[in-house]
């Protein structure tokens, strides 16, 4: 098992304690999140962070516990951490952190205060919105243990205010229900009720958004520790609140035992697969519409069809979950729309408006079927498959359709972007690539293929398709070489002095890294050659994975910072996407270009960012910090399934 753990060189420090975060999930969409020195940098970090009817739709309710030791001596000793409005951070409780660990998947602190040892654990309850917070007395004693609890509850992106009520807090046996929306329950509570104004979040400050809100002090725990291996626990929970779960020691052993079986099916072969099937488990959950369903990244995403069909094959099959998965891929072809799969409902309704999510489940149903020889999925989903391709060759939404000249997918529509890269700034897209991109169409002949051997598979006539296949396959060919050395991202796109529609088209050679799809796919329309690869190597691949634009190109944005214009604007334009190492990796496999050596950067990343996982993006210039989510599906995915395909 792949355990992190770091001394006080980096628990003392606050920079480097708290740019480390670590991440627990309940299975529902849920968790609980928090820095290894303690310190809240972001509004999405806490103890109970609560999903709703969709795992996009978070509240925030435990925000912390505050321990404070009180010494035989009378001392009282916090070892708590905020940060406030004026600066200062206080109280300092990460000087005395002499270990964090994450051990099995559960982060563990240490503190010493002289000859006196507390430890620290926490886990939530698989399947339940659930905390466990467990406090051990390791060295020393006695003394007396007091948990503060600060609370709140509002929505994951927002902030609460003293200038509005203040929570309710009702009384219970052994704790508080708070906003009759989940419960606390410990060990000698005591009610408090007060304001902490003006608590401060250095990551939200950071990326542009409002860095401050206040919180409740609800009460606290307290309990004595008399001798080593005593405990003082808390549990807050949602839903049910009159059923206490399991006590708190039992949670925090039975998530270790889950994590540790959840590695043992993945089967990996070292200690970083380890890490990943653990990672890779954070995202699988469960919804009220589905047995299965895949968090695009923590702690801001919900689910994302894109990201899920991307993901697929690293977070189910190289887990040894296709029974899991073959639920989530029936549960998604119900969303087909006129040949489309819906996007997301994240924004509070179902879109139907990507270009490429359709191509990609194609792509995650002959995965499954491939390596799971389920021939019987496939006959249940061929009519929706073939309903795809049908609607595609139409024509349907955004401009979306095969064009009758060459066999290749179209798309675009005035003020959409439908590929992945799809950010927008002031609501126009920065990168619209309206006409023909690259990948799509490497995903819609890759598609065809797949289809075909489906097809043929369960007993039906693929020659149409295959007919699809070769005619697009061959235009293709022709058509994507450039001049420079490398595949033009876009053909037919919209001359740059043309608006949408307007007479003239180009082909844009910008050196983007979506190219590598023609290469990587299983139906690949071309067969990679080394010097090719080389050269994209030298201009877009750094130790996280590949840049999405080449330095050279005059829209480069080096660093993915600042406020939401700044960092949407530069989202594409050169960030780096860890998704990518496993497309470019397996181009690499296929040219023969040995791949051993590029694992070691971002291997090592597993403990720079989100402890034991990948992060969405990191910055196109050295030293390429990590940006975006801490934790994000695709990355630990395509990280996993790159490794695993080359056993």
């Amino acid at each position: 098992m792949f355990d992190i753990r770091f001394g006080p060189q980096i628990c003392t420090e606050l920079t480097s304690g708290a740019t480390r975060e670590w991440l627990v999930t309940d299975g529902l969409g849920g968790y609980a999140m928090g820095t290894v020195s303690g310190l809240r940098t972001r509004r999405y970090h806490g103890l109970l962070m609560v999903a709703g009817d969709r795992p996009a739709v978070r509240r925030l309710g435990l925000v912390s516990l505050d321990p404070a030791v009180l010494l035989p001596s009378g001392a009282r000793v916090r070892l708590g951490a905020h940060e406030w409005a004026s600066g200062a951070v206080d109280p300092r409780g990460f000087e005395l952190l002499e270990q964090f660990a994450l051990v099995d998947g559960v982060p563990r602190w240490r503190w010493r205060i002289g000859d006196v040892v507390i430890e620290r654990e926490l886990a939530m309850l698989p399947g339940r919105s659930c905390v466990a917070v467990v406090h051990r007395l390791v060295a020393g004693g006695p003394v007396r243990l007091d948990l503060a609890a600060a609370c709140t509850w509002r929505d994951a992106h927002g902030e609460r205010r003293a200038d509005g009520p203040a929570p309710r807090v009702d009384a219970v046996a052994g704790g508080a229900v708070v906003e009759g929306a989940f419960r606390l329950a410990g060990p000698g509570w005591v009610p408090e009720g007060q304001w902490w104004l003006g608590v401060h979040h250095r990551e939200e400050a950071a990326r542009g958004l409002n860095a401050q809100e206040d919180l409740w002090y609800a009460g606290r725990f307290s309990g004595a520790l008399e001798r080593p291996g005593d405990t003082v626990s808390v549990l807050a929970w949602k839903h049910d609140l009159a059923s206490e779960p399991m006590p708190a020691t039992e949670v925090v052993e039975a998530a270790r035992r889950r994590n540790r079986q959840v590695v043992a099916q993945a089967k990996p072969a070292d200690d970083v697969e380890a890490a990943l099937a653990l990672a890779a488990d954070a995202f699988v959950v469960r919804t009220e519409e589905s047995p299965a369903d895949v968090v695009a990244g923590y702690p801001w995403f919900g689910t994302w069809s894109r990201d899920t069909m991307i993901s697929y094959e690293g977070l189910f099959l190289c887990t040894n979950r296709a029974d899991l998965g073959r639920e989530l891929l029936r549960s998604y072809a119900a969303t087909l729309s006129e040949g489309m799969l819906a996007n997301t409902a994240d924004t509070g309704r179902v879109e139907h408006n990507t270009v490429d999510a359709t191509l990609w489940f194609l792509h995650a149903v002959d995965r499954h079927v491939a390596l799971t020889g389920d021939t019987d999925l496939a006959a249940e989903l061929l009519p929706a498959l073939h309903g795809v391709v049908e609607a595609h060759r139409a024509g349907t939404r955004y401009g979306i359709g095969v064009d009758p000249a060459d066999g290749l997918l179209t798309q675009g529509a005035a003020d959409t972007a439908l590929t992945w890269m799809d950010a927008r700034v002031y609501g126009v897209p920065v990168t619209p690539r309206t006409g023909k991109p690259v990948e799509v169409n490497a995903l819609w002949i890759n598609g065809l293929a797949g289809l075909a051997e489906l097809t043929e598979a369960t007993g039906g006539d693929p020659a149409d398709l295959r007919r699809l296949q070769a005619r697009a396959t061959a235009s293709f060919r022709e058509r994507y070489p450039a001049p420079t050395g490398w595949l033009h991202d876009v053909v037919d796109a919209p001359a740059p002095a043309y608006p949408l529609g307007g007479a003239a088209q180009h082909d844009d050679d910008s050196l983007r890294p979506n190219q590598l799809l023609a290469w990587s796919l299983p139906y690949a329309p071309l067969e990679p050659d080394e010097p090719t690869l080389r050269r994209l190597a030298g201009a877009l691949l750094t130790p996280l994975g590949p840049r999405s634009l080449a330095p050279e190109a005059p829209e480069f944005v080096g660093r993915h910072r600042g406020g939401p214009a700044e960092r949407d604007g530069g989202y594409h334009q050169g960030t780096v996407w860890p998704w990518l190492f496993g497309p470019y990796v397996d181009a690499c496999r296929r040219a023969k270009i040995p791949v051993d050596d590029l694992f070691v950067g971002i291997d090592a990343h597993l403990t720079e960012f989100g402890l034991g996982s990948v992060s969405e993006t990191a910055d196109g210039l050295p030293p390429h910090g990590a940006t975006g989510c801490p934790f994000q599906a695709w990355s630990v995915a395509e990280l996993l399934r790159a490794r695993r395909s080359g056993r």
